[in-house]
């Protein structure tokens, strides 16, 4: 027994070092930060500022929340439909729908500024069949833009927990359910919705902490026009003096990211589903 303990901890020592190093230190320099001034004197100063960063935590709520229900309303459909495909075609729809993850983030939001630019590819096009005469589409820069670069990268994050969840439903309920002469709307929303649960949690979180925190969609698509939360806190540790407010913003945005992860664990750790 203290032999195959002693082989345990020696297997799980690179990781607890790689933990201790990348996730318990980075925190911990956060939270001393958050809570000093620049002479490194405990201070609330910084806690206490970001009051003047309300609209810009209100605004980047507000964008990740209709990107993320766009998302749900897009993709629960879709991992129903591909669900229901033969293996090939599922095969299919699963490469299609992850190829553009192989490709880096940076590179997917420039391929759409190419597509929604001034004068970008689908202006052009609109031009050309004389849809737009005199003027050009002019989108980027709009909230708009944003939320449809956080929809287009964040989608698969969306529909690959729901599709696994649905792969692994039991047709026996479906068919129970159609046997009790339940329609097809009542089977979705009685059967399938609730037994998917755990794909919907995952996949609604999933969407909601990578848009609350980033900051190159904003810039781009947003055309500086808009402060993120992303952006504050990269514009805060690359040109302030003192990383305090930055770290200060940061910590906001650890417990919001904590908060939804509670959120999934408390509608995904329950193994009991109730289908009416």
């Amino acid at each position: 027994m203290k032999k195959q303990n002693a082989v345990r901890g020696a297997v799980a020592s690179p990781y607890l070092v790689w933990t201790l190093l990348f996730i318990v230190a980075p925190l911990l320099f956060v939270l001393w930060f958050a809570f000093t001034d620049a002479s490194g004197a405990f201070s609330l100063e910084s806690i206490k500022g970001l009051s003047t960063y309300g609209r810009t935590f209100v605004m980047s709520i507000g964008f990740s929340l209709i990107a993320t229900v766009v998302c749900f309303l897009i993709g629960y459909p879709l991992a129903y439909c591909m669900s229901k495909a033969s293996a090939r075609s599922r095969s299919l729809l699963l490469v299609l729908l992850m190829l553009p993850m192989w490709t880096s983030l940076l590179v997917r939001t420039y391929a759409l500024m190419a597509l929604l630019d001034n004068g970008g590819i689908i202006s052009n096009a609109l031009s050309g069949i004389g849809l737009l005469k005199d003027q050009h589409l002019n989108f980027i820069g709009t909230e708009g833009a944003v939320i449809l670069g956080m929809i287009y990268d964040f989608l698969p994050y969306m529909v690959l927990p729901i599709y696994t969840s649905m792969t692994k439903l039991d047709v026996r309920y479906i068919e129970a359910a159609n046997d009790l002469g339940c329609n097809g709307l009542q089977t979705m929303f009685r059967v399938i919705l609730p037994l998917t649960r755990p794909g919907i949690v995952s996949g609604l979180t999933m969407v909601f902490v990578p848009s609350i925190s980033t900051f190159y969609i904003s810039q781009k698509l947003g055309g500086g026009s808009f402060d993120l939360i992303g952006d504050t806190i990269e514009r805060q540790f690359q040109n302030a003096v003192t990383y305090n407010t930055g770290a200060a913003i940061s910590l906001v945005m650890m417990v919001l990211i904590l908060i939804s992860i509670g959120i999934m664990n408390r509608f995904t750790d329950s193994q009991e589903v109730v289908v009416r």
